[in-house]
């Protein structure tokens, strides 16, 4: 399978690397369209892939190709690959906000897939919800999800979801950030230096979330088995649930939920 990019810059990077990593695809059979000159060096000689400043010479040879590119250009960089692209060439857009209508609005003969990944993607442990368009078969979708997962974990939404996926898995890292910031500056103020203080916060967030991943148990029977009756767990409890904590990351959730439909309606 021959993938394009229309777009290298971070998230792509961490596409093309968890592909090529998990052996989705060689590196010799990606192909990145950037426009700066500088990125395409520095993409040809750290990941080998092919890199040109621009699509022309490879669009019309791919079976995927993901578009990778800020909101405001899309439409230009949309009208710019569409025109020696195949029929049969499944389209991928990580843009945000650019709906499957506006989408098969300009690949009206392509199928085509709509994904909203989070920054954590980089690392290899992001999480991305997708949605098909009308063209795009149950197979395409298969196609599209097995190639996120090489970098964490992929699910299938209706596009209506998406901007709930948004407030939730798309904004909830700044939220993790916070709260290991948070934890952290508690840390301090019990006597702890700093950069253990964030070790210890950050890695204590990734372990609890592993467990709620592995072992499939609800948050709460996992909270529970870490609180001892009037022990020090129910002690901090207590002082987060006074202060509104869990009230604070539901409204956050709605919130930035509200937002992502507003700028899909323009």
């Amino acid at each position: 399978m021959k993938i394009g990019f229309i777009g290298g810059g971070m998230m792509g990077e961490a596409l093309m690397k968890g592909i090529i990593a998990k052996g989705k695809a060689a590196a010799a059979d990606i192909y990145v369209s950037e426009k700066s000159a500088q990125r395409v060096e520095y993409l040809k000689n750290e990941l080998k892939v092919n890199a040109e400043m621009g699509p022309d010479s490879f669009i019309g040879d791919m079976d995927m190709v993901f578009l990778a590119i800020k909101p405001q250009v899309a439409a230009a960089a949309m009208a710019e690959t569409v025109k020696g692209m195949k029929k049969d060439t499944l389209v991928v857009s990580i843009v945000a906000g650019l709906t499957l209508a506006s989408l098969e609005s300009c690949f009206t003969e392509q199928p085509v897939v709509r994904v909203m990944p989070n920054t954590p993607l980089s690392v290899g442990v992001g999480m991305s919800c997708y949605a098909r368009g009308s063209k795009a078969t149950v197979e395409d979708g298969e196609k599209v999800g097995d190639l996120l997962a090489a970098c964490g974990r992929a699910a299938e939404v209706a596009e209506s979801a998406l901007d709930a996926v948004t407030g939730l898995s798309g904004s909830g890292p700044a939220y993790a950030f916070l709260v290991i910031d948070a934890l952290a500056d508690g840390g301090v103020a019990a006597g702890l230096p700093r950069a253990m203080a964030i070790e210890l916060a950050a890695q204590t967030l990734l372990g609890s979330a592993k467990m709620v991943l592995e072992t499939g148990k609800h948050p709460d029977v996992l909270r529970d088995a870490v609180t001892s009756p009037a022990g020090t767990t129910i002690a901090g409890v207590r002082a987060l649930e006074s202060a509104g904590v869990r009230s604070a990351f539901i409204e956050a959730v709605i919130a930035a939920t509200e937002r992502s439909k507003e700028l899909g309606r323009g």
